[in-house]
């Protein structure tokens, strides 16, 4: 299946900054870059239920926003 991968990670902090790279390695894992805050990835269910779950990890609930389009 083919899905998007958005996020807005809020980057006025240190560590605002780190969870940026680490969101963007995860998804460089999965998938191809479009924009700079957008990948769109080819996955089975299993992949995208770990990518799902690696990204959740990784930002902060909070501040941050993590959107998931299956096309």
């Amino acid at each position: 299946m083919w899905i998007i991968v958005a996020y807005d990670v809020c980057t006025e902090t240190k560590p605002g900054r780190r969870r940026l790279r680490r969101v963007a390695q995860v998804c460089k894992d999965y998938g191809q870059r479009v924009q700079k805050s957008v990948f769109e990835c080819q996955v089975n269910e299993m992949m995208y239920e770990k990518l799902r779950r690696s990204l959740l990890r990784e930002i902060d609930h909070d501040q941050d926003n993590l959107r998931f389009y299956r096309l």
